[in-house]
């Protein structure tokens, strides 16, 4: 059965971008949606240009059916050429990847998005002709290798008008002042200093123009590696101990360089180790967290589960849904990651030790790592415009290469691993354990990383700050007006309007309270009693005493060790991190303190606003967070509009605009796919066989099988 709209009548055209250009066209496409063996759809054009591919139906024109959460840049049915993951074409029924040239041309192109939304265009009723050229087009387009300067995001800047404030609030650290402001921020800048060793990119065109170091390093000490083999500072705890990375230096065969390279690390050691005093932490997160391989073969196999072609496959792989998620190893790695995260917490906080992060060029899971450890321990990191400072202070200026990790130019898939998303996946573990801790909502997280593929924002677009630089300024990149002027992620507004920016903020952030002036110094007091944990079993035990426990350390330094493995494992309790973590969660909350995630077995979950969003079989009917939400937005929404009445009964004037939240009429209705997708088809569960266990065992296909078949739809209320 064929439910088909009438093909359009009216001219649809498709709406450009400044910059945008129109690369080819097909009409009479039919876009399906795929739903329990029927065809339901509507015929339209479908376009691609150098920004997105794009399919515009006669609702497209009218703007009536709008969703309340609408990007202003990329439609419900735009689908970015950075945001294609793979395309196949249907021929007599069977799927096939397409790429590169092709001698034959499908029936039905299905492209499935790094979104995870999944496309279903039949070209039976299109021209021949039309079909060669948009086929073709897409597949050259959004899957073959790219010039950096042929990105969209250079077409956009030099045609878009640039009149948006960029800045907001988001520190950029792009000047030597936001580092010292930083340093001032966390009280760092009593043993670590800001660097202009690298400006002119003199060092490395790897390092950022500006970087912290330990205030003894010489600047001879970072020119002679490259930048590599230094401790670069990244924040500092309230009581001292600081997070640093380092990138390793290459491993050399010749013995007498790599004696070089060890005299060179220890002097650069004692410059953080000084023992008793201050202590050092030396972590190889390369050895001791999954490879980058490792992430990517994980998430390429967690992906699958949610890139669904009909409701036939949802159901069949609902049965087997545990075993199938296990074996990803996806959640696996979450866990690991925010263990790891908990083990330097433990040492900052409770050892007072300085840690430093190890890793071959020290922009991947370096970057995931000290993210986290400041989102748990900082509560500005937990604020809209902390949180944005430090992606650009880890990862945008870190140096993260999300050109090559996002494969964005189609350069070479061995370079590609989701890292960033590995951190959202993180951050979101943590949003949704602690709620009022966070001023975004997990709506914030998921617009950030589809923001990851929208080419208008320089910021997910190039591997380096000298990358950027280069390609700002470059002579081959210059336009007659000057440099360019790349827009920056940060500024919402290019995306939404005020009412869409409402569901980015969490109404019940717990905001940090003002100290009272008259009792300021008890309350800092007070706070810094319940940062820090009491110290209970790690103590020495009062047998060995503290001078013998000096003399430990001399014996160490003198016998030449690395004074980096002063505190190594072995010389901790094995249950010191149990202990830890325990002592934590026994104990109530502080929202503004530090926040340990909940790592064991079930509390890891999946991220469903992402990965099930598209999927109308997955949603709940008036359920989910987003319902609460929507109800705690309608009650602001009044409790504001109460207020207004009440200041003009007293005829105050009303300074500035009032926060607009969204109205949300009719929220009982809402599912938990809102507000990415307004209120989908109602889909019957199928069937299901009662030998269930045995399909759990058997690997054959469930839909073939002949079996005595009990209907549950019937329970399924």
């Amino acid at each position: 059965e064929i439910h088909i709209k009438e093909p359009i009548e009216k001219e649809v055209s498709p709406r450009l971008l400044p910059g945008e250009l129109l690369l080819c066209e097909a009409s009479t496409v039919y876009k399906c949606i795929p739903e329990d063996g029927s065809n339901r759809g509507t015929y339209g054009k479908l376009v691609c240009t150098n920004f997105k591919i794009a399919f515009l139906d006669d609702d497209s024109a009218s703007d009536d059916n709008e969703p309340q959460f609408k990007n202003k840049i990329v439609g419900e049915n735009d689908i970015t050429l950075q945001c294609v993951d793979q395309i196949y074409g249907v021929y007599d029924e069977k799927k096939k990847l397409l790429t590169g040239q092709l001698r034959k041309y499908p029936e039905t192109l299905i492209i499935y998005c790094k979104d995870l939304r999944v496309f279903h265009f039949c070209l039976r009723y299109t021209k021949e002709e039309e079909v060669k050229r948009i086929v073709s087009g897409i597949v050259h387009h959004s899957q073959t290798p790219k010039l950096l300067k042929r990105l969209f995001l250079f077409s956009y800047a030099s045609a878009a008008p640039n009149n948006t404030d960029g800045r907001n609030q988001t520190v950029m650290f792009d000047t030597l002042e936001d580092w010292r402001d930083e340093l001032e921020r966390t009280k760092g800048n009593v043993k670590y200093k800001a660097v202009t060793t690298n400006e002119g990119y003199r060092v490395s065109e790897k390092l950022p123009l500006y970087f912290v170091v330990p205030i003894c390093v010489s600047e001879e000490s970072i020119s002679k590696y490259e930048g590599r083999g230094i401790p670069i500072w990244c924040w500092s705890c309230h009581n001292g101990a600081a997070l640093l990375k380092m990138s390793a230096l290459p491993k050399e065969q010749d013995d007498s360089t790599s004696q070089m390279q060890k005299a060179f690390l220890d002097g650069i050691y004692k410059t953080i180790s000084k023992p008793p005093y201050e202590l050092l932490k030396t972590d190889d997160l390369s050895s001791s967290l999954p490879s980058l391989q490792d992430i990517q073969t994980a998430y390429t196999r967690f992906k699958q589960l949610f890139l669904i072609d009909n409701s036939v496959d949802f159901w069949a792989t609902d049965v087997k849904w545990f075993s199938l998620l296990e074996s990803t190893n996806w959640l696996e790695i979450i866990r690991r990651v925010l263990k790891k995260a908990i083990e330097v917490a433990e040492c900052l906080e409770r050892q007072h030790t300085n840690v430093l992060l190890i890793e071959e060029s020290a922009t991947d899971l370096c970057c995931v790592i000290s993210s986290l450890v400041q989102v748990m321990m900082d509560s500005y990191s937990r604020t809209k415009s902390g949180f944005q400072s430090l992606i650009q202070k880890e990862w945008v200026i870190g140096g993260h290469c999300f050109l090559d990790r996002c494969n964005h130019l189609h350069k070479s898939d061995k370079e590609e691993a989701p890292v960033f998303l590995l951190l959202l996946n993180c951050v979101w573990q943590l949003v949704q354990q602690y709620p009022p801790a966070f001023e975004f909502t997990e709506t914030y997280l998921t617009v950030l990383s589809d923001s990851l593929y929208v080419p208008i924002f320089s910021t997910f677009f190039f591997n380096s700050q000298h990358q950027k630089d280069t390609s700002t300024t470059g002579e081959s990149f210059k336009t007659q007006s000057g440099p360019f002027r790349f827009l920056t992620v940060w500024d919402w507004s290019v995306q939404f309007d005020p009412k869409a920016q409402a569901f980015l903020n969490n109404p019940l952030y717990a905001e940090k309270p003002k100290p009272d002036k008259s009792q300021r110094k008890s309350a800092r007091f007070k706070h810094q009693r319940q940062l820090s944990l009491p110290l209970t079993q790690t103590k020495p035990s009062t047998k060995r005493g503290f001078f013998r426990e000096e003399t430990d350390h001399l014996i160490k330094n003198i016998l030449g060790k690395r004074i980096g493995k002063f505190i190594n494992s072995s010389d901790e309790p094995p249950n010191s991190f149990r202990e830890f973590y325990d002592s934590w969660h026994s104990k109530p909350v502080d929202y503004h303190g530090l926040l340990l995630p909940r790592i064991d077995g079930p509390e890891i979950k999946v991220w469903a606003q992402r990965y099930l969003r598209w999927i109308p079989e997955a949603q709940l009917h008036g359920g989910g967070t987003i319902a609460t939400a929507a109800k705690i937005l309608d009650l602001m929404e009044e409790v504001q509009s109460l207020q207004v009445k009440m200041d003009e009964e007293h005829s105050q004037a009303i300074s500035g605009d009032i926060h607009s939240v969204p109205l949300l009429r009719n929220s009982a209705r809402l599912s938990s796919l809102f507000p990415f997708a307004l209120l989908q088809r109602q889909s019957v569960k199928p069937a299901l066989p009662t030998s269930t266990w045995k399909d759990l065992e058997d690997e054959e296909d469930l839909v073939k099988r002949d079996d005595e078949f009990v209907d549950l739809s019937g329970d399924m209320s």
